[in-house]
């Protein structure tokens, strides 16, 4: 079963199934991509993974395992305790989270060379946090190699990636920074109401760049992963659409018989 949206489905903004979807998307541009650009280029998929929790926290790399010597335990020492009449309260502490992100990089065969990097945001890249920092981080670093980037922004929630110009006025935005142009770039930026729009992959000189209907993908992607059973198009996406947006989406959702 399709969306009944024409681009950008904003249900699957929910925070409890946008990571399905972010994982799902990446293997389906992978699995797209791979096929055109062989033998040429590889597509490869590869994962930030940091923790969360207390600010400042933060733990770049692939998961370890901690080693903790051990000491062997000291005699308790017998204190008498003096009565209090304080009792304790019931708290919480900040447990630390970890995220995985995983984004795409196209490799030149021949060399290894990074070409072109493929990133899909997630929430974290788009709030203040460790999460926003260290993405922009990478972000700066690939804009200043000669590595071409791609960033999907398929998410209202939050605040987007810095460009110069009309970068706001828009829920979704897809940008092509191609190496040999900057600082200039391709900025896609559409709504709940627009079909997501096509982008050629930036390659090496002379190479055929192909088409990428993200669209298209994200549709199959609905459809193979049954994202209408996790969906209540009864009511509100989150975050909600508002005014005309608003309006606009209940009348379709109607027409298709979802409300």
């Amino acid at each position: 079963m399709p969306s009944p949206f024409p681009g950008m489905d904003p249900y699957l903004e929910h925070p409890a199934l946008w990571p399905d979807v972010h994982h799902g998307l990446i293997e389906a541009l992978r699995g797209a991509l791979a096929p055109r650009l062989r033998p040429r280029y590889r597509v490869v998929v590869e994962e930030r993974v940091y923790v969360t929790g207390v600010e400042g926290a933060a733990f770049i790399g692939r998961p370890d395992v901690s080693v903790v010597r051990t000491e062997a335990p000291m005699e308790p020492a017998t204190v008498q305790a003096a009565p209090s009449p304080l009792r304790p309260r019931t708290v919480q502490v900040p447990l630390p989270d970890q995220v995985r992100e995983a984004y795409l990089e196209v490799r030149d065969v021949a060399s290894g060379e990074v070409v072109t990097v493929v990133e899909v945001l997630s929430p974290t890249n788009k709030r203040p946090g460790v999460g926003r920092r260290l993405y922009e981080e990478k972000r700066l670093q690939v804009l200043g190699s000669r590595a071409h980037l791609v960033e999907v922004d398929l998410l209202r929630a939050g605040e987007p990636m810095p460009v110069s110009g009309d970068g706001r006025g828009s829920h979704y935005r897809l940008l092509v920074s191609r190496a040999e142009r900057r600082p200039w770039a391709d900025l896609y930026a559409f709504s709940v109401r627009d079909p997501i729009p096509t982008f050629r992959l930036p390659l090496r000189p002379g190479d055929e760049e192909p088409v990428v209907d993200l669209g298209a993908l994200l549709q199959a992607l609905y459809d193979r992963a049954g994202y209408d059973l996790a969906v209540d198009y009864a009511a509100d996406p989150v975050p909600p659409l508002e005014g005309e947006d608003a309006v606009w989406a209940d009348r379709l959702l109607r027409e298709k018989g979802l409300r």
